[in-house]
């Protein structure tokens, strides 16, 4: 499957990355809004632990649809060809897997194992519209992970696989396979894969110049004409900068 302008994705760049794990997915999603992209944020899916690390890397999805009793049974879901499981063991190295449970927290979407096998083969993160089971054990595992809300029945009494590597919703928002998400304390945002390196440049940008003016507001500078960024503002922000950013220190 191929991403939405129909070449296959590759691996993200990790200069574009570096950048983005420095930005925050809030700046990001407001450099997008720029280029008209409104619908970037996903809604009602946070991180599982308040102090795991950024998360940064381009999309392998899989799809779930409602279960049905005759076809998802425990059984099934042992099987090496389940798509579940084939998702865990086909996410590339550095990927997030991106689950789309149509926002179902009846049963998981993942479990500690398939976290932990996971973390082991590389991955970036999960990110689901659903929920895990094993949540504390998942959240032991070191790898980032994102939910709606814990769901600590078994997989098969709601969820079937349909799909891999195709697109999806997760959080109501498109997400094409090879899309770039960020995810930090504030949600995960999803980029377009063609606009990842300008995206990472620009809300780095937009960072930088907040360090700038959170140092000046700490000393009591009133926002107006500082924040946002005026002409004046930028043009004192780049002596800043070349004054070697003192204050900082």
């Amino acid at each position: 499957m191929t991403g939405a302008t129909g070449t296959a994705p590759g691996p993200l760049d990790e200069t574009v990355r570096a950048k983005l794990l420095r930005v925050g997915a809030a700046n990001v999603a407001n450099v997008l809004l720029k280029r008209g992209l409104r619908n970037v944020m996903m809604t009602g899916v946070g991180p599982l632990s308040p102090d795991q690390p950024p998360m940064a890397g381009p999309a392998y999805t899989l799809r779930f649809i409602p279960a049905r009793e005759d076809l998802d049974t425990m059984a099934d879901y042992g099987r090496e060809d389940n798509l579940h499981r084939r998702a865990i063991e086909e996410c590339p190295p550095g990927s997030v897997l991106v689950i789309d449970a149509f926002g179902s927290t009846a049963a998981s979407s993942m479990g500690d194992m398939m976290a932990a096998r996971l973390r082991h083969r590389g991955a970036a993160g999960v990110v689901t519209d659903g929920g895990y089971r094993d949540s504390a054990a998942v959240r032991d595992t070191g790898l980032p992970c994102y939910q709606r809300g814990n769901a600590p029945k078994a997989t098969p009494i709601a969820l079937h696989p349909v799909s891999l590597d195709e697109p999806v919703g997760c959080g109501g928002v498109a997400v094409y396979p090879g899309d770039v998400l960020l995810g930090d304390s504030d949600g995960v945002v999803v980029i377009p894969r063609a606009l990842a390196a300008e995206a990472a440049d620009e809300a780095l940008d937009a960072a930088e110049y907040e360090e700038f003016a959170a140092l000046h507001i700490s000393r009591g500078r009133s926002i107006l004409g500082l924040f946002p960024a005026t002409a004046d503002s930028r043009q004192e922000y780049d002596e800043w900068v070349a004054a070697g950013r003192p204050g900082l220190e």
